[in-house]
């Protein structure tokens, strides 16, 4: 009797229990978006929002009238504190923003709506909605329009300052990139060194400062670290010792150290040996030049070139120097060396693989004589023709070396001008892929590692072989994007519009190409320079070379 009692009170308690429960405040209904509109173009189900206009005018529709409480910034805003306006429709079931100041052009913005934001009866959004937008490009020009002529002439004064004004006081070596302190880089410092050239026939500096500073190189390589006459790719620009480069690579770079080399024969070609100062320079050049031991990195005799070696670590960088890429110049100089040079079989298997290196394949509807896929970054067309003049310039591998760069080139900027991965801002004017900084480090961009940046040097350094698509790109980095992209040094390193990212980074290897390919264009002096050696001829002839 008092077990069924017991579960008498039970069953009630629970039924009162049930009954309060079924009288607690329902849940409000949701707040939903049904429309998104800027400038009166749907844009809810869109995911890229792009070319949006500087003063644009976002009406938001929802599915139940706004509470006025939420109508304002703190609920709905536009990132970076632009100065915006709220009005809500008569029904209040539209708020509209209007920015009150321009945005800023080509730029990424964020406009997000808050979960918190309520329904006059209490709706709630279930989730916040946000999305990146871009926004439109202003084509104003940002500096006074001036000749292409003196354009040319105002990127390569600009640029040169990084290795006249930055130059390392001690060395005068270039530094690897604007904050490097007191590391320089041998590469780099032989793009400088042609880069002086330049610098005295354009007047932007006298000759006799020009030797002066010369001068101070020579001085300083001549009893900075070397390995079989080989540099590194980093040394101390107080003490020369060599910085390393990684763990492996604290030794020589026969890489980096052939740049150097293109850069101190080309000079020497420019000085007058009927001038005791300048012959002194010229008989310096040339001690540098012969103790270079090209021969004894084939390792052990191979038919082959290896890239580093160091006392300690030997050859555990293992890396053979093998084309379609920048290296050209290395087998080139190797083949050229009065005292250290190398068969042509060397060159045959090292370098070409014996054919290995051919391409011949279609992209973009252009063909590519050489080379990987799409052709690899367009440093691969830069760096070994500062110096080397690739007009009809044949061999067993490439019947026209000019036309490889020119299509490798072109290739480049018909990819960016497809823009498959649908980055924002790429077009005919804004393009060029190559190696430099991006929003997360570094990387050899190009059409096979696309990452969405642009790097200035990567055209700019192409005018020899696209003038026209070149000048396009320089006048949009110059006119259009000046205001973000020029600086002290001339074009920053890289800028990638769909990440919001601009550097605020020189690099050495970014910034010499830019100087000498121009002159190039304009009137092909670096190459004539280093073209009239006579070990360079030799070279090219014993490689099966016509020019």
């Amino acid at each position: 009797m008092i077990n069924r009692y017991c579960f008498l009170i039970f069953l009630a308690a629970a039924f009162s229990f049930s009954c309060s429960d079924d009288k607690s405040e329902p849940e409000p209904d949701p707040l939903l978006i049904s429309s998104i509109k800027i400038d009166g173009v749907e844009m809810l189900e869109s995911t890229l929002w792009k070319n949006i206009s500087r003063n644009a005018i976002i009406e938001i529709s929802f599915s139940a009238p706004l509470d006025p409480a939420f109508a304002n910034g703190a609920y709905v805003d536009i990132s970076g504190n632009e100065i915006l306006a709220y009005q809500l429709s008569s029904d209040q079931k539209k708020l509209t923003v209007s920015v009150n100041q321009s945005l800023k052009h080509l730029s990424r913005y964020l406009f997000w709506i808050s979960h918190e934001i309520k329904g006059i009866n209490g709706e709630i959004l279930q989730d916040q909605f946000s999305r990146n937008f871009y926004t439109e490009v202003d084509p104003s020009p940002k500096f006074p329009v001036i000749s292409d002529e003196a354009l040319l002439t105002l990127v390569q004064q600009q640029t040169f300052k990084y290795f006249w004004d930055f130059a390392h006081p001690a060395s005068g070596m270039a530094r690897e990139r604007n904050t490097s302190g007191n590391l320089v880089t041998t590469g780099g410092s032989g793009f400088g060194i042609m880069s002086i050239i330049v610098g005295i026939e354009r007047g932007f500096i006298s000759r006799a400062e020009g030797l002066e500073r010369m001068n101070t190189i020579l001085t300083y390589l001549e009893t900075a670290d070397r390995f079989h006459g080989v540099w590194p790719h980093w040394l101390d620009g107080n003490t020369g010792k060599v910085i390393p480069f990684s763990t492996n690579d604290n030794g020589a770079d026969l890489v980096e150290t052939a740049f150097l080399v293109q850069g101190l024969i080309a000079f020497r070609q420019y000085l007058n040996e009927t001038i005791p100062t300048e012959n002194n320079l010229i008989e310096r050049i040339n001690t540098l030049w012969k103790d270079v031991e090209w021969d004894w990195y084939r390792r052990d005799n191979q038919n082959t070139l290896y890239w580093h070696w160091s006392p300690d670590k030997g050859w555990a960088m293992n890396m053979q120097i093998k084309g379609w890429n920048e290296a050209l110049i290395i087998y080139l100089l190797a083949a050229s060396s009065p005292t250290h040079n190398v068969p042509k079989i060397v060159y045959d298997n090292g370098w070409a693989s014996n054919g290995g290196m051919k391409n011949g394949n279609t992209y973009e509807g252009i063909v590519l004589p050489l080379g990987p896929p799409s052709g690899g970054p367009l440093f691969f067309a830069h760096y070994s023709f500062l110096g080397l003049d690739p007009h009809g310039l044949s061999d067993a591998y490439c019947g026209d070396y000019f036309l490889q760069n020119r299509n490798h080139s072109l290739i480049n900027q018909a990819y960016c001008i497809r823009n498959p991965k649908n980055f924002v801002g790429y077009s005919d004017e804004n393009w060029g892929l190559t190696a430099s900084d991006n929003h997360t480090g570094y990387s050899a961009h190009s059409p096979t590692n696309d990452l969405g940046v642009i790097t200035p040097t990567a055209a700019l350094s192409s005018f020899p072989y696209t003038p026209d698509e070149s000048m396009k790109a320089l006048k949009f980095f110059y006119y259009t994007l000046g205001d973000r992209l020029w600086g002290t040094y001339g074009f920053y390193d890289a800028f990638n519009v769909t990440a919001g990212w601009t550097a605020n980074s020189y690099l050495a290897i970014d910034q010499g190409p830019i100087i000498v390919m121009i002159e190039n264009y304009r009137t092909g002096l670096l190459w004539d320079l280093f073209m009239s050696a006579p070990e360079v001829q030799h070279g090219l002839t014993e490689l099966g070379f016509a020019n």
